[in-house]
C-alpha cells in the first residue's frame, strides 16, 4: 500500500518520537543509586549492564594479573584495585558489599571507570598542539639514586629522546629544563599553563626504602575533588574533607590510560597501575597532566635496565606512542589501542629503536619567554637546608 506523502511523514515522525521517548526513559533509569552512609554507590551489576561489559570479581586480598583477567572489568572485593581493559587501576574508594550486592562509589564510576573505559568520549579530549615534557628534579635536586646514576639525569635523557619522536608527529615540544639545573615546581606548571593547547608529562623514576624488590611502572593524574589519593590510608568517604579537584580531570585520566597501555604493551614491566596523587606539578597544572614513574632505581635488575640508553630509548618510544594515541582520540573518536593490542603488534612485527642523543643546553628562549627570566634560579645555586625543606614540602616522588 502506498501512503500519501503527508500521512507517511506523520507516521514516521510519530514512530521517531516514540523511540526518542523510550530512549530518554531508559537513560533516566540506567543508574540505580544506592545510599550507604550518606554516600552514593552503584552496583557492579548496574555498571556491567550500562557499559555492556562482563565483570569479574576476585576475592578480597587476591591479585588480578593481566594474563588471568578474563573480563574487561575485574574488581577485587573490599579493595580499591581494579583491572580495566587489561591494565591495573586504583579506585578512589574500595568496592563494598551491601545486602548481598557489590557496590562501587559513584565518584569512581564518573571519575575512574568512565574515562578509562570510554576515553574517546571525554569532552575536548585529544586537543594537543604542545607537549610540555618535564624531566623531574635537576641541579642540586638529584632525585632518587642508584649505583649507576641519578634520577635527574635519566629523566632528562628520556625527555631528550622523546622530544624528536613527538616533533616528527607534528607536535610542538617544550621542555621545562634543558640541562642540569633545578626549576621550581610552580614554574614547571606555569610553562604548561601558558602554552597553547598543551598537555603536561612529568618524567620520573621510582624508589622504595621498604621493599627493595619493588619493580614496575605506574602513572599518576591529579586526585579528584573530595577523594583520597592512591597512597592515602584513610579512604572512608565520610572521613574526607572536600579538597579542590581539576577541571580537566577526565582528560588527564584518558591521557594516563593511553600512555600507560602503551608502556605495558611495549615493555614487559610489572603493572603497578593508573593512580592518583596531589603532587605539586599535578596540583598546579591547569591542563591535562600526568606523572610517569618509569621503574625503580632501588631494584637490582631494574636499575640496570634504566641505566641502558637503549632501554631508555624504548621507554621514550612507548610514551610517544601513548601521547599520539591520546591525540588520536580527538580525531578518530574511537577507543584507543590497549595493552593486548600493542603486544600483538610487537609479536607480529617487532620494532627496532634508534637511540638519539643530544647535548645538554641551558633554558631555551621559548621557556624564558613563557614565564620570564626571573622565574629561574641562578645557575650557581647550591643546596641549602631551607631549599631542601621547600622541596620536601611539595614532593613529586611518592
Amino acid at each position: 500500500m502506498v501512503l500519501p506523502v503527508k500521512r507517511w511523514f506523520a507516521i514516521a515522525f510519530l514512530v521517531t518520537a516514540i523511540a526518542i521517548t523510550q530512549t530518554t526513559a531508559l537513560a533516566a533509569d540506567e543508574w540505580q543509586i544506592i545510599k550507604v552512609g550518606g554516600q552514593d554507590y552503584l552496583s557492579v551489576d548496574n555498571v556491567s549492564r550500562f557499559y555492556g561489559l562482563p565483570v569479574g570479581i576476585a576475592a578480597s586480598g587476591e591479585k588480578v594479573e593481566f594474563e588471568k583477567a578474563k573480563n574487561p572489568l575485574e574488581f577485587v572485593s573490599g579493595s580499591r584495585e581494579v583491572m580495566i581493559n587489561g591494565a591495573r587501576s586504583w579506585l578512589c574508594f574500595p568496592v563494598i558489599e551491601q545486602d548481598g550486592k557489590l557496590l562501587v562509589s559513584r565518584t569512581d564510576v564518573a571519575k575512574t571507570i568512565e574515562p578509562l573505559v570510554r576515553p574517546h568520549r571525554v569532552p575536548s579530549v585529544g586537543k594537543v598542539q604542545t607537549v610540555v615534557l618535564d624531566p623531574g628534579h635537576g641541579g642540586y635536586d638529584k632525585g632518587q639514586v642508584s649505583r649507576y646514576g641519578y634520577e635527574k639525569d635519566f629523566a632528562l635523557d628520556v625527555a631528550r629522546k622523546l622530544r624528536p619522536l613527538l616533533q616528527s608527529k607534528g607536535m610542538r615540544v617544550i621542555m621545562t629544563r634543558e640541562g642540569d639545573y633545578f626549576v621550581p615546581l610552580e614554574v614547571r606548571a606555569q610553562i604548561a599553563n601558558k602554552a597553547r593547547d598543551s598537555i603536561f608529562v612529568s618524567l620520573h623514576f621510582n624508589a622504595s626504602n621498604d621493599d627493595r624488590n619493588a619493580t614496575g611502572f605506574e602513572i599518576f593524574s591529579f586526585t579528584p575533588r573530595g577523594a583520597p589519593s592512591t597512597s592515602d590510608t584513610a579512604v572512608a568517604p565520610s572521613a574526607l574533607s572536600t579538597q579542590p579537584g581539576s577541571s580537566v580531570d577526565a582528560q588527564s585520566t584518558a591521557l594516563s590510560a593511553c600512555i600507560y597501555h602503551s608502556l605495558l604493551g611495549h615493555l614487559p614491566e610489572y603493572d603497578r597501575g593508573i593512580k592518583r596523587a596531589r603532587f605539586a606539578v599535578l596540583r598546579l597544572t591547569k591542563v591535562p597532566a600526568v606523572l610517569v614513574e618509569g621503574g625503580f632505581l632501588t631494584e637490582q635488575g631494574e636499575c640496570k635496565l634504566i641505566a641502558q640508553k637503549e632501554w631508555r630509548a624504548k621507554l621514550a618510544h612507548a610514551i610517544s606512542v601513548g601521547i599520539e594515541s591520546y591525540r588520536a582520540l580527538g580525531m578518530k573518536k574511537q577507543p584507543p589501542l590497549l595493552v593486548a593490542d600493542y603486544r600483538k603488534q610487537i609479536k607480529s612485527a617487532p620494532n627496532e629503536f634508534v637511540v638519539q642523543d643530544a647535548e645538554l643546553k641551558e633554558a631555551d628562549t621559548s621557556i624564558v619567554n613563557l614565564v620570564g627570566q626571573s622565574a629561574f634560579p641562578p645557575p650557581q645555586q647550591t643546596s641549602t637546608p631551607s631549599q631542601r625543606m621547600s622541596l620536601e614540602s611539595a614532593p613529586i616522588v611518592p
